[in-house]
């Protein structure tokens, strides 16, 4: 069946966020075949091939974006069993928090904590998606994906995929090369979930906790920090976190702490990692540099429920969601020497319009 592409398909009701202007070409495919057609539709129109999934994760430039924007639909939901290792093949297209859902449902381990995060399982490998002391990159075997200067489908191990705290090759020097048809996992049957947060361990107390538990304790507590998928919430249209917990080095903690018992503050959250580095909370940060939890500046603002998601309360538009980002990231550094990125990809806009926003 031949590719359907359409013109001019508004981008912003595809996205969580609910901003950013139309898509020159728009299609949509359910398989391979399909996804190889869009590649030629692509080139054939000399515009390049943007891959649209849940729209989760993402910022649509107000003018729109000058591409074939493509909603991959590849589903597929596989498992073979040796022993107490489960191997799970999941299409690219598949609802992410229906794939922890089934996982758990059927007794596996590995996923539990990640439940209720919006989004495809494509995206996952991409932004190396985690959440309460747990990443997806810890249960990835490989990535199926198709190679875009070629057409032809590749296999990518966990070393090339190069997984770091929400990064991966996929957003590095593999960025735009290929497009994730499926993710391959592997999990654990009957196993013990992963307890390894502090807030979920006083959540779930001391009682010995099954997968199931664990998962109605994950999406309790982002229900509770609006950080779930609920059209009658009012922090509904954001981009889930809009920033990364910054990881910095011994000297700029030491610094930003200084800078915060200068005004005040006995304490500052700081989590010390493997490469001798210091992971600080964003969230802190944002909410002590003047930002709290319901500030508003017209449109957007903050979520009255986390200080870091960032918030379209009616009618904002792209470029006033990324204006206050910078206000954000401009006032965390001007309190504490820190710099903070964001989180959702940014894609239409022209270099200058987030070039402060996004640089490194």
């Amino acid at each position: 069946m031949a590719l359907r592409i359409e013109s001019g398909v508004p981008l912003g009701p595809q996205t969580t966020l609910g901003v950013g202007g139309p898509a020159r070409f728009f299609a949509t495919a359910r398989d391979r075949a399909e996804l190889g057609q869009a590649i030629a539709a692509a080139k054939a129109r000399d515009v390049p091939l943007f891959v649209l999934g849940g729209g989760s994760n993402l910022v649509v430039a107000d003018r729109g974006l000058d591409a074939l924007v493509l909603r991959l639909a590849i589903m597929g939901f596989e498992s073979t069993a040796r022993g107490d290792v489960i191997r799970l093949r999941v299409g690219a297209g598949e609802a992410w928090d229906q794939v922890v859902r089934r996982a758990v449902s059927a007794s596996w381990a590995g996923l539990e904590c990640l439940s209720g995060i919006p989004g495809d399982t494509g995206a996952t490998p991409i932004q190396n998606v985690g959440a309460y002391g747990q990443d997806v990159s810890e249960t990835i075997e490989a990535v199926e994906a198709v190679e875009l200067a070629t057409g032809e489908p590749v296999e990518l191990d966990r070393a090339t995929c190069a997984f770091g705290y929400r990064s991966s090759a996929f957003k590095a020097h593999l960025r735009g090369a290929f497009v994730v048809t499926a993710v391959r996992f592997r999990l654990v049957a009957a196993g013990a979930p992963k307890i390894a947060y502090p807030e979920l361990a006083r959540a779930l107390g001391d009682a010995p906790s099954s997968l199931a538990h664990v998962r109605e304790t994950v999406i309790a507590l982002r229900k509770g920090k609006s950080m779930v998928l609920d059209p009658t919430d009012e922090n509904a249209k954001s981009a889930g976190s809009f920033f990364t917990n910054p990881i910095v080095s011994a000297e700029v903690a030491l610094r930003a702490r200084d800078a915060a018992i200068a005004r005040g503050h006995t304490t500052m959250p700081e989590f010390p990692t493997d490469d001798g580095r210091v992971k600080l909370s964003a969230a802190w940060l944002i909410e002590r540099a003047g930002f709290a939890r319901g500030t508003l500046r017209g449109r957007v603002g903050i979520s009255t429920r986390h200080s870091l998601a960032l918030v379209n309360k009616g009618g904002a538009s792209a470029s006033e969601i990324v204006a206050f980002a910078l206000e954000v990231q401009d006032g965390v550094s001007q309190h504490f020497g820190v710099r903070i990125t964001p989180e959702p990809e940014l894609v239409g806009f022209a270099a200058g319009e987030v070039a402060a926003l996004v640089r490194s």
